[in-house]
């Protein structure tokens, strides 16, 4: 199955690109499924139709779903949710407040990665397309698999084992007391269940022959620079960029003088796209003088963005992250595009290298062979962090 990630700030225009690229794949005979993950969804809007949680025809080879996080929840994290409930409600919390907390903050994000994940094992469709939430909380869903995978190895098996030890001596005294019971071997299991999951969901999205991320811009500053850092960081998670879009250029038909001032603003800033996105191939899509809501208008933009081409295809492939020996030594070299060495934090602990960029961060797994050797320097050089790696004699 082909993966195709759709995001950029909120507000650039990736639900209708979504949209659009769905309806050219289906057009090619693939078998697509448009999936909207963003809470404030619209997919069923540009489409001119309701859409559910579940698949639904919108043409030929063409399904379109908006992810329902609550029916998500109940499905994967049920018996978690009942179990959170009964303790709220032993501690005084009506029915309705409690059922209301048991929804952990950030959940509804965390399950449209399972339902991506189901998509994919099931391979019901030749192309996936994600229409994902804008940059910032995609950028953090990308980051759940080795957070979560940090928890797990440090604090959460070894409570397991250690619960489940102690569960039937503690239990017969635990209830009458505490007024609830000890977690059952159901409610345990589930947050390593759903953490193997996510790991099998990591080795998908950084499998650039697979999964890729179009990110969808405007020639505007303050979406450039995000777009710009979007693209940094989903290097640093390993998740490779294959096109960037521009969207909402205004055409040179347009010659009212109230426009003049932002034209040439704009060309200022196409430039500066094509520029600092290099290598990445740059699509532009103009300002259409109609809204993008329906499937006729959607046509217009499929032809316009990708005319003959197979929106399937891998426009280029990034190698966000790899290894080199150099004699005795190895050289880590994390591709960061436009990301100064100044802004980048590094520790090693065990086998982990931790990588900080601002908010974000990543628990990389050093492979064995950069394990038992330490850090010996790093540098910027064409857009890669190279962390050089020697013995300790």
């Amino acid at each position: 199955m082909r993966v195709i990630l759709m995001t950029g700030k909120g507000g650039v225009g990736k639900t209708s690109v979504a949209a659009a690229t769905g309806l050219r794949c289906a057009e090619l005979g693939y078998k697509t499924l448009v999936l909207s993950t963003d809470p404030a969804h619209s997919l069923a809007d540009s489409f001119d139709m309701e859409l559910e949680h579940n698949p639904k025809p919108v043409r030929p080879n063409l399904w379109g779903a908006e992810l329902d996080a609550l029916l998500e929840l109940e499905g994967n994290w049920g018996a978690v949710k009942r179990y959170i409930t009964e303790v709220l409600q032993a501690r005084g919390l009506e029915g309705v407040e409690a059922e209301e907390l048991a929804i952990l903050p950030g959940m509804d994000e965390i399950f449209s990665l399972v339902r991506m994940k189901r998509h994919y094992d099931e391979g019901e469709y030749d192309v996936l397309i994600i229409d994902s939430a804008p940059t910032g909380t995609a950028l953090r869903l990308l980051s759940l698999p080795e957070v979560a995978g940090w928890y797990m190895r440090r604090f959460y098996k070894p409570f397991e084992a250690v619960s489940a030890a102690l569960r039937p001596l503690v239990e017969p005294l635990f209830r009458p007391v505490a007024g609830f019971s000890l977690p059952t071997k159901e409610v345990m299991d589930a947050p390593y269940e759903f953490y193997e999951q996510l790991v099998e969901l990591e080795k998908v999205l950084t499998d650039t022959a697979t999964t890729s991320v179009r990110l969808v811009t405007n020639p505007e500053k303050m979406v450039i620079k995000e777009s710009l850092r979007a693209h940094a960081y989903l290097s640093l998670y390993n998740v490779g960029t294959d096109l960037v879009i521009a969207n909402r250029i205004i055409p040179d038909s347009v010659q009212d003088p109230f426009f003049q001032r932002w034209k040439d603003q704009q060309q200022q800033y196409r430039h500066e796209i094509h520029e600092n996105f290099r290598p990445l191939p740059v699509r532009e899509i103009p300002l259409y003088s109609e809204e993008m809501c329906g499937i006729a208008a959607l046509e217009r933009l499929k032809e316009t963005l990708y005319g003959d081409d197979d929106p399937a295809q891998v426009f280029y492939k990034e190698n966000t992250l790899r290894v080199i020996q150099q004699g005795n030594d190895y050289s880590l070299e994390v591709y960061l595009p436009g990301i100064p060495k100044s802004q980048v934090e590094l520790s090693k602990s065990a086998d982990e290298l931790n990588i900080r960029i601002g908010n974000h961060r990543r628990n990389l797994v050093l492979p064995q062979a950069l394990a038992a050797l330490n850090p010996a320097g790093a540098k910027m050089e064409e857009d890669y962090l190279k962390i050089r790696f020697a013995s300790a004699s």
